[in-house]
């Protein structure tokens, strides 16, 4: 069965469980139109200048953030089970020199709001357009965080992602 649009909280309690205990996957596409992957263990989802957002942090190192600084557009998708080796390699494996949907037989799937495509074979995905950006500055942080975090300085983007869609299985 396909994947109907739902209300934008509907699987929030779902969705920060998945990301607290393996991750979410969370797509994105450049110019080019060829997307990549990659593991997040970190976001917020919230309201924000009344609309709806999901905020992701993608490290200025990742492939994932020059992607995304060339489109703004992505997906988070909530993994289905049985997909903990998909969140593992997606987390360690850089799309820079991997095609990890190749890699991984992952199928990519239109995005009905957005370029970026969700993952055939996760139940809930939330389609995104990157509406506000901050960086993570050195000395801004509480400073227990930032050593724990930042050792090697390689600090993140925020991406705010006004959600345009949520979309899930509901057999």
């Amino acid at each position: 069965m396909g994947k109907v649009r739902v209300e934008t909280f509907k699987y929030l309690d779902e969705t920060i469980k998945r990301m607290r205990s393996g991750g979410l996957l969370l797509v994105s596409v450049g110019r080019d139109g060829r997307p990549n992957v990659m593991t997040i263990g970190w976001g917020l989802l919230g309201v924000m200048w009344r609309k709806t957002f999901f905020v992701v942090a993608v490290r200025h190192s990742r492939y994932t953030h020059k992607l995304l600084e060339e489109t703004g557009e992505f997906t988070v998708n909530v993994p289905g089970e049985g997909m903990e080796e998909v969140l593992r390699y997606c987390g360690t494996v850089s799309g820079r020199d991997y095609d990890k949907f190749a890699e991984k037989g992952l199928r990519p799937v239109p995005g009905r709001d957005v370029r970026a495509p969700s993952i055939e074979g996760c139940p809930i995905h939330y389609e995104c357009r990157t509406a506000f950006k901050v960086e993570v500055e050195p000395g801004a942080l509480e400073r227990e965080l930032e050593v724990e975090i930042y050792p090697s300085r390689d600090y993140h983007t925020l991406y705010y992602g006004r959600i345009l869609g949520v979309y899930a299985r509901e057999d």
